[in-house]
């Protein structure tokens, strides 16, 4: 009985906690239903997930492929956070019309802003296909050919199982591999920008502010769905109309207070919350680490730049604050797991986990699952690091070498798949190098690639390292790339790749960035990929091993939710503050005197515009102030998010909307690998202050107009 008593802690959260997890909405029934009531929702599972009527899921699409959204009006008005969009109002910002410093507000819908390639997805149903795809699985006699069998029957079932002609079947996979769920979606094309504050609200204290509390930002901006005349997803045309939903949400102008129901529904992208201790100790010790300082010496190239130069400003704004992003979140990260000891509380889990194995005499299956774990990642610890390395410098943080790398595998495609496939790959590279050399600066760049490179020499397990890159000096080696590349400048770049096939494979293979990138990325593709792919593979099917163990262990009133990857999730928690150290307290509400506080005239992250400082001074918060009289931003709850969340309604006991998600607790970020209710905490723009935004900031009192606005806790007040 003891041992029963202890694997329920193991694996099911006390009932403080009980806000943890990220639960697919089609299976809420049960457990999740009672949780979310007793937390004080007044809805029903049904009410968020339906098939026969519409529900909460069909006013929250996938954003863009990596955010999420909500539907406000009957006629398709969106909205997300300023970060998700932000891609979208810089490439529509010039330095003449810079809507990224001055905001962006169409008078009508025939000022609306298109944007080709973005997309937004909503979810129709949500099936468990777990038996068709596990067919014949058993007989495999490998894990690689298992995993062909699994693909094989994942694609049957996407092709065999019903859908209108307009919408797409796909498979997800859950709990390691032990679960797989088909997920029927539409995919709308003609998306368009309707609004969005100024970088000074939107993105008030940047990159300093970020995963931070208190907080201050109005990470928000409003879009448009737009569809043919059978309301069905359509490409651009002018000819479309504004999208009329399923269901949209009402907009509360109630407010919160701490203790309120909270629900967010959204895209989470990714979590690991089953890792073993070996795992994580690797991830805090080695990976993170990494990481982190390739990331650090790019960001302080840019910023010198960006601080001294308009147009350099606008140009890297976008990419600086991708970067920023998760250098400064994975910092948080490792930070929260070795405050919070999370190695050793694993391992202590890890010791119970055995006593159950060996309670329930499951020792021939289960026994060497960790042992096996230390032996692999002892092994794969070179390699994993060796291919982040890798990923950073070549794929995200230095353009002329990620360009260099795209070419590369323009001439892999050539070797293995012919001329055919490799003019209709360089035709859509050009398209995309013309996009992004837009906002290029090879003198900026040549900067970062100096500082990443000799980082990532330093960095790099040595046999992984070229000879050339082991020898040569790294400023000297800058220099002769950055002054004779064609990889510099789109115009020359666009003339490398003028002619045959066989003639630009020859161009290329003469230009000295082009020459660099190739001989690194072949000692990758050779000594670094297979095994890292092998090992990869083999941690993968102990732990799928492991959250089979996980699952068929567990008591029935075990909290097992599966990890996050990308599908539409329900967490729900409470508005509620937190103490992240010794005498600190977090109230979970802030203030436009926080702004007032904040604010540095003219800085890059903490000026703010003139009239919102008016607004303030004369109070001018119209109907969107709290009972205090003053004007709410940003509050903060227990919902259990992650990257994807971004963009995430926030929902209330009625199903109205009373925020929007944009970001964590830099104590709590390491959620994504353990949930700790006590620092975990989701950060939440407050409805009232984007209402206050568009309507007294912007005058955009046509948005308003189009919008639900209602006050539900009257309801609660009449039923007591």
């Amino acid at each position: 009985m003891k041992l029963i008593r202890l694997f329920v802690f193991l694996f099911a959260l006390p009932l403080f906690a009980q806000q943890g997890g990220m639960w697919i909405p089609s299976l809420l029934e049960g457990m999740n239903e009672n949780e979310m009531q007793n937390l004080g929702m007044k809805m029903s599972a049904e009410d968020i997930y339906s098939v026969n009527q519409s529900s909460l899921k069909d006013a929250v699409p996938h954003f863009n492929g990596g955010c999420t959204s909500e539907v406000i009006s009957p006629q398709g008005l969106l909205l997300t956070n300023h970060h998700c969009g932000y891609g979208q109002i810089q490439s529509h910002s010039s330095v003449e019309n810079d809507y990224l410093a001055d905001g962006f507000w169409a008078k009508s819908m025939s000022h609306e802003l298109a944007n080709p390639g973005m997309t937004v997805t909503f979810v129709v149903e949500i099936t468990d296909v777990t038996e068709q795809v596990l067919k014949n699985t058993e007989s495999a006699s490998s894990e690689e050919e298992r995993q062909q069998i699994i693909e094989k029957n994942k694609q049957k079932v996407v092709e065999n199982s019903p859908k209108e002609e307009w919408q797409t079947n796909r498979v997800s996979t859950f709990y390691g591999g032990n679960q797989f769920m088909l997920f029927r979606v539409e995919t709308f094309k003609d998306i368009r920008l309707v609004g969005a504050p100024p970088s000074s609200i939107g993105k008030f204290g940047s990159d300093t502010d970020n995963w931070t509390w208190p907080r201050h930002t109005g990470d928000f901006a409003l879009f448009r769905i737009y569809a043919d005349e059978n309301n069905r997803p359509a490409e651009y045309s002018e000819d479309n109309v504004p999208y009329t939903p399923k269901h949209y949400l009402p907009v509360s102008l109630d407010g919160v207070e701490e203790g309120d129901f909270t629900l967010v529904f959204g895209f989470p992208g990714s979590t690991e919350e089953y890792l073993p201790a070996v795992a994580i100790e690797q991830l805090v010790e080695t990976i993170n680490p990494a990481r982190i300082g390739l990331r650090e010496v790019a960001l302080k190239e840019q910023d010198v730049f960006m601080r001294k130069d308009k147009k350099i400003k606008i140009q890297y704004a976008s990419k600086y604050s991708s970067i920023a992003n998760y250098y400064k979140k994975w910092i948080g990260e490792s930070q929260g797991m070795k405050k919070t000891g999370v190695v050793n509380i694993k391992k202590d889990q890890e010791k119970e986990f055995m006593q159950r194995v060996k309670a329930e005499d499951l020792e021939n299956e289960y026994g060497s699952i960790l042992s096996d774990f230390d032996k692999a990642y002892a092994e794969y610890e070179d390699y994993d690091l060796a291919y982040n390395l890798f990923s950073e410098a070549f794929v995200r943080n230095v353009e002329l070498l990620r360009n260099g790398f795209q070419l590369y595998q323009l001439e892999q495609i050539l070797n293995n798949r012919g001329k055919q496939s490799f003019n209709d790959r360089k035709d859509n590279l050009l398209k995309r190098f013309k996009s992004s050399y837009k906002d290029y600066s090879a003198q900026v760049d040549k900067k970062v690639f100096e500082k990443v490179i000799k980082y990532y020499a330093h960095e790099m397990p040595e046999q992984f390292i070229s000879n050339e890159l082991k020898q040569k000096n790294k400023a000297d080696l800058t220099q002769e790339i950055y002054s004779s590349s064609a990889l510099t400048s789109y115009e020359a770049l666009e003339d490398l790749l003028k002619g045959s096939p066989k003639k630009i494979i020859k161009r290329l293979n003469k230009d000295l960035g082009y020459t660099f990138v190739k001989e690194q990325a072949e000692k990758f593709y050779t000594e670094v990929l297979p095994t890292y792919r092998s090992k990869s593979l083999e941690i993968e099917a102990i732990q799928k091993k492991y959250m089979k163990a996980i699952v068929e262990l567990s008591p029935k009133e075990a909290r097992i939710f599966p990890d996050a990857n990308g599908t539409l999730r329900v967490t729900y928690g409470q508005v509620k503050g937190y103490s992240p150290k010794d005498a600190v307290y977090y109230e979970p509400v802030t203030h436009l005197e926080g702004v007032v506080e904040k604010y540095v005239p003219g800085d890059y992250e903490f000026d703010a515009p003139q009239k919102l400082l008016d607004l303030h001074a004369n109070k001018d918060y119209g109907r969107y102030a709290d009972k205090d009289g003053k004007m709410p931003i940003n509050f903060i709850g227990t919902n259990h998010t992650t990257g994807g969340n971004s963009g995430s309604p926030v929902i209330d006991a009625h199903g109205n909307l009373i925020g929007l998600n944009f970001d964590r607790v830099w104590e709590g970020t390491m959620s994504d690998f353990f949930y700790d209710p006590v620092i975990s905490r989701n950060i939440m723009v407050d409805a009232r202050y984007i209402l206050f935004i568009i309507d007294k900031y912007a005058n955009a009192t046509h948005l308003i107009n189009e919008m639900k606005l209602v006050h539900p806790k009257s309801k609660d007040n009449s039923s007591k």
